[in-house]
């Protein structure tokens, strides 16, 4: 049910991309109990000049290896499993591909269940 975007500057390897795409997923099995082949991640690569951060916002040292992951998914997660993901996704992408967390932007977008449909033209969790 998750639906991952993951922004980055484009350069990366195949190989640190697929390390991002595999850390995340593996997170929200942790952490947020999704079902194993409920994977639905999109990269989306930019150049410089297409991608814009504060490299300090809440003194926060963010570098050019910043990676900015966008989750929509149900509304049914507490605080405190919203909190372990963050942990969780930050410790994997720091272990694989080696991103310093502080690189590691992290957005829930928030839905009702009937708000997906996976195929077929069926609301299948309505």
């Amino acid at each position: 049910m998750p639906l991952v975007r993951i922004s980055l500057r484009r350069g990366k390897s195949t190989q640190h991309i697929a390390a991002i795409r595999n850390s995340i997923y593996r997170a929200m099995i942790e952490s947020f109990n999704v079902p194993h082949n409920d994977r639905f991640i999109l990269v989306h690569q930019h150049d410089a000049e297409e991608f814009d951060y504060d490299p300090n916002y809440l003194d926060i040292a963010r570098s050019d290896d910043l990676v900015i992951i966008q989750i929509a998914c149900n509304n049914t997660r507490t605080v405190e499993q919203k909190q372990a993901f963050y942990r969780r996704a930050a410790e994997l992408l720091s272990a694989d591909p080696g991103l310093r967390p502080q690189d590691v932007f992290i957005n829930l977008l928030e839905t009702a269940k009937e708000n997906w449909s996976f195929g077929n033209g069926i609301a299948q969790y309505a």
